[in-house]
Parts: structure tokens; sequence; C-alpha cells
């Protein structure tokens, strides 16, 4: 049967020096050290067989596509089912005060972690997320495609798909800046999951979507 590859990349270290928790809020674009990593991403991919590049609607992660999609001759597209996850506390500083759990304004929205009461339910970024996947495998068929999204859709992703539950510590997530969670479907089916860090080495000092150092 074909064997087709499906991508999800990580989008870059984003300029944040004001740590906020950005979610789906526009503007916020790729530091200069993301930068450099969304290159070495199109470099880890520029010899595989690329045949569409899509990504979430945010200007990060689609400046993180844009060199991938240049390696081989292609249009970025944009999906907007691979967008950041919603989250009741975006546009907040995390770590100051706004988003504490000792705070009791916020205790109604941490009143359930399995679901998240927080933000968008965990199912629900699966959903939209393996929708925009099984039409990026279809339309690659026998070759590769790549999606670029945001480390919350692609982790709950990946459980899904290797069968384990979506609650998680998110201190324990498999998935650093301009990473690449490769999807292998024999066939309609997936039969394997892999996983790249081909931005590691500029990781040291580097901030995450939270504000928070990576090392």
């Amino acid at each position: 049967m074909t064997t087709t590859i499906v991508h999800l990349v990580r989008h870059g270290e984003v300029h944040n020096p004001d740590r906020i928790l950005y979610g789906r809020m526009t503007g916020y674009r790729l530091s200069d050290r993301g930068e450099q990593m969304a290159q070495h991403v199109a470099d880890h991919l520029a010899d595989s067989d690329i045949a569409l590049v899509r990504s979430s609607p945010l200007l990060r992660a689609q400046q993180t596509a844009a060199p991938i999609a240049a390696a081989h001759d292609l249009e970025v597209t944009t999906d907007p089912r691979i967008i950041e996850s919603g989250n009741h506390f975006e546009g907040q500083r995390m770590g100051h005060g706004e988003a504490k759990l000792s705070d009791p304004r916020n205790w109604r929205w941490f009143l359930n972690p399995f679901r998240p009461s927080w933000g968008e339910p965990y199912r629900d970024q699966v959903s939209r997320v393996i929708s925009a996947v099984q039409e990026a495998r279809q339309a690659a068929n026998g070759r590769e495609a790549v999606l670029v999204l945001h480390q919350l859709p692609i982790w709950v992703t990946r459980r899904s798909a290797e069968g384990k539950p979506l609650f998680h510590d998110p201190r324990r997530r498999e998935c650093g800046l301009c990473s690449v969670t490769s999807l292998h479907f024999v066939g309609p089916h997936l039969a394997d999951v892999g996983y790249a860090e081909p931005a590691a080495e500029l990781y040291a000092g580097a901030v995450d979507a939270t504000g928070g150092n990576l090392t």
C-alpha cells in the first residue's frame, strides 16, 4: 500500500519581550533566533518529497512555513483548522499574578484540568487537527505533507494517535520549537510516529509559547 507522511512542525521562537501568553493574538512574529530555527527545519526537510505546505493563519506559523515551502518551490496555503488552541488567559503575563491558581478569581478556570476548563477542550483540538491531517494525507498521497502549527494541538494529536490520554503534564511535552512530529501512514492507516528536533542547537536561552525558558 502507499506510504504517506504528514509532518506536524511547531513554529519557531516568537519575539515576546513582555512574556505574554499570546495564544491566537495577531502580530506576534518570529524572533531573530526563531527565523534561524525556521531555516534549520527547512534544511532538515529539504531532501523530503514534500507535496504541500499548509500553515496556521497566525504570523509565527506562516513565517516558519515560508522557508520550508521555498525549498520545494511551493506556496504556503493557510488552514484555519490548525490554529493555536483557545485559552482564557490569552493576553496575560504568565507567572506574574494574573493566571495563578492561588488567586480565588481564577479557581473556576481550573476546576477540570482533564478537559481543560481554562481553554479549548483537548478533544476539539484533536478533532480539527486530525481533519486537517487526513485531508493533507489524501492530497499528498504517496508523498509528504507539512503542516505548521502550535505546540498543544500537536501534542494532544500525537497522544491521541498513540492511544494515550489527552490529559498530561505540560512540562513533559515532547514538542520543542521547530520540532517535527511525523505521522507515517500506510494507506489511510497510521503506522508510526516519528519525532525530530532539527533546531535543538538553538534552544539555549530560547523562550517557549508561555514565556518560560526551554532550558
